[in-house]
């Protein structure tokens, strides 16, 4: 593959809803461009952007692929997305390295939520917008029904700039309002259409539609709309520049359509895109220290993978100078220099070998040292980090368990790749319950991770909600006593205790004494402060930590030969337990406050849900823009599964945050629940 200045580069990503046909349109764009001989098709597995095994056996794309093609001397990188939510980090990751993002709809049906994020995001990157309408061709396709949601959802800078000739079956063509043209197909896939006049059946459609575009371009320049205003018309060669600028800026949005599985309208995308897409010139994202250094490589790592043939691949773009082959480039958010071998475009799995990648153009280089996503790569003596892709917090977690001694050798090597390779991945361990706990997007987010570590690491685990983090405490003040006393035959052992157990609302544990007349040595106190320390570890409600509680030693009884640490904290141990089942214990849960941002018309269906969660809702927070946040105090056992659940409510327009607020005691009906539950784990695990 030949090099490309800037000029002619176009790096665009391919977002929208999953199944909108995304990878399919891939297919047919590079089938057209000669850059494969055959069209494949998710449901066969031999796509060129669904390579993985995961995505393979599920016929749905999991992580973001490049596929570069060559097209009216230009090359065009497209990076094709998955649509569904468990997987917006290979979204936002692909924007953050595109200057325009191409919006895959469906014509078939109603705007949906992986359209809308594409949207949002591709604005809250700004960059460039345009709209494929897809598989025109299938039943209930309908391109007026989805132009007006589409304006409806995201505003009159939609603009539609073809139309298509027919429906469903019968679509066999489309209209090209900036060549006032048409275009009609054949029955091949070629993608080879025949110029003609615009057909007679269709100049209604085509007026109102040219008559949207007018309107929409007028209003982006002053003289256009004064001659609008005046009842001029205006000309294709008056609007064209226009529109062109408006969409590099981001202040129209234009539509096209076609079926990429019948491979009609591929041909004249590409064409737009060539025309309207901004292309790759350095700075176009507002990226600082540009004139201060000239020529020098600025370079961002915005993906990696595992590969098992080469090892772990760096996908970088290039943002100014250029990145060459057997060199010696600087991790500026590393601080470490790194050594660069063999460089290589990629089409899908397919390395192609490159001595050089430019400005503006997208590679990748395998078994970097010290490098990860969204570190800097730069030219040495250069302190320059970039803008790195903001990636979406875990919302789900899951805790992993070995199923072997030999998995639980290789288990935590094994987690640090997959969170290496994928950043909306966390790892993290229970202190209290000593579980490692693998965080992500949504259940099948996690899973999928997991899935992959067992077939590359050869780790196979279980995966369940982890344990909740609940506590035990005391509501009462009691006094307990407990004499140990052992004989046997030597030496004996000896130590008794009075403690004073009471509650402690602002701190976790308080130990002191106030022992008179020597009843119990100085020289013991630590021994019985660590016995009660002891105790606090496993609570009697159900084994839980012991908290908020202050223990004060007052009075006991020692032997000048038997009494030794040993027996005085055994003692205190007991005595502590004791005193804890006389101190009515309580059990105590951790409670989040929860924020939950939903369409309004959602809002309803959420509050009902929380109430069933034993939420405590604080707040009901408009944002005028259609959408409200819901603030409440909910238990953390309540909300394990709240990605789900709420993504299921809202299908998928909901988002939400928690964080960790208090602990407060747990209902008696709940509380015995929880007792159980545990005393069936501990008959379980001593069996």
């Amino acid at each position: 593959m030949k090099q490309y200045s800037p000029e002619h580069i176009r790096n665009v990503a391919v977002v929208g809803h999953g199944s909108a046909g995304k990878t399919t349109l891939v297919e047919a764009m590079l089938f057209t461009a000669h850059a494969t001989t055959r069209m494949g098709k998710p449901e066969d597995g031999n796509t060129v952007s669904d390579y993985d095994q995961d995505e393979i056996k599920r016929r749905m794309s999991i992580t973001a692929a490049v596929a570069p093609l060559e097209w009216r001397d230009t090359k065009i990188n497209l990076i094709d997305t998955p649509g569904y939510s468990d997987f917006v980090g290979e979204v936002k990751a692909a924007i953050r390295v595109a200057e325009s993002a191409l919006i895959v709809a469906d014509a078939a049906s109603a705007v949906e939520v992986g359209t809308e994020n594409g949207w949002r995001f591709a604005c809250d990157a700004s960059v460039a917008r345009m709209i494929f309408v897809n598989r025109m061709s299938r039943e209930n396709a309908d391109f007026d029904r989805t132009v007006d949601g589409l304006r409806a959802a995201f505003g009159k800078s939609v603009v539609p700039v073809q139309f298509p000739i027919g429906k469903e079956k019968d679509f066999r063509g489309l209209v090209d309002l900036l060549h006032e043209e048409a275009h009609l197909y054949g029955d091949t896939q070629s993608g080879e259409s025949q110029v003609v006049p615009i057909p007679d059946e269709v100049m209604d459609d085509c007026r109102k539609y040219r008559q949207m575009l007018v309107e929409a371009v007028a209003e982006q320049d002053e003289e256009l709309m004064m001659k609008y205003l005046d009842d001029q018309d205006l000309s294709i060669e008056e609007m064209v520049p226009v529109l062109r600028r408006a969409v590099r800026a981001g202040e129209l949005a234009p539509v096209f359509c076609g079926s990429s599985t019948q491979n009609r309208g591929i041909d004249l995308l590409m064409d737009q895109i060539v025309e309207m897409a901004p292309d790759a010139s350095p700075w176009t994202k507002g990226e600082e220290h540009a004139a201060e250094n000239g020529s020098a490589l600025q370079s961002l790592i915005f993906k990696t993978i595992a590969d098992p043939h080469v090892g772990q691949v760096s996908y970088f773009r290039v943002f100014r100078g250029a990145f060459n082959a057997n060199s010696h480039v600087y991790n500026s958010v590393q601080e470490q220099g790194e050594r660069i071998g063999q460089l290589f475009y990629v089409r899908g799995k397919e390395h192609i070998s490159t001595d050089s990648v430019g400005t503006g153009d997208i590679g990748a280089v395998s078994k970097l040292a010290h490098s990860h996503t969204n570190d800097s790569l730069v030219a040495d003596g250069l302190d320059i980090k970039l803008e790195q892709v903001e990636f979406p917090l875990p919302s789900y977690a899951a805790a992993v368990h070995p199923r072997s001694k030999s998995d639980l050798d290789k288990l935590g090597q094994a987690l640090n790749r997959m969170v290496e390779e994928d950043p909306t991945l966390q790892l993290s361990r229970d202190a209290i319950t000593g579980e490692s706990i693998l965080s992500g997007l949504g259940e099948s987010h996690v899973q999928i991770a997991l899935d992959r570590m067992s077939r590359r690491f050869g780790v196979n685990v279980d995966a369940g909600l982890p344990r909740v983090a609940y506590r035990e405490t005391v509501s009462a003040k009691t006094n307990s006593e407990y004499k140990h006393k052992k004989q046997t035959g030597g030496a004996g052992q000896y130590g008794h205790v009075f403690l004073e157990i009471e509650p402690l609302p602002d701190q976790n544990f308080e130990f002191s004494e106030r022992v008179v007349g020597g009843s119990v040595p100085r020289n013991f106190f630590p021994a019985v402060e660590k016995g009660v320390r002891e105790a606090l570890e496993a609570g009697p409600v159900a084994g839980y930590p012991v908290v908020n509680v202050k223990v004060t030693l007052y009075d006991g009884s020692y032997h000048d030969v038997d009494s030794n640490e040993m027996a005085f904290k055994i003692a205190s141990k007991e005595a502590f337990k004791k005193g804890v089942l006389q101190a009515k214990p309580t059990l105590l849960e951790p409670m989040l406050t929860l924020k939950v941002t939903v369409p309004d018309q959602y809002t309803g269906d959420v509050m009902s849900d929380l109430n069933g969660k034993r939420a405590q809702v604080s707040g009901m927070n408009p944002d005028g823009d259609g959408k409200t946040t819901v603030e409440a105090i909910v238990p953390a056992a309540e909300v394990q599964r709240y990605a789900t659940d709420l993504r299921s409510i809202t299908q998928g327009r909901g988002m939400f945050t928690t964080e960790f607020s208090h602990y407060q005691p747990v209902p008696p009906m709940v509380a015995e629940q929880i007792k159980e539950a545990s005393s069936r784990e501990h008959e379980g695990a001593a069996a």
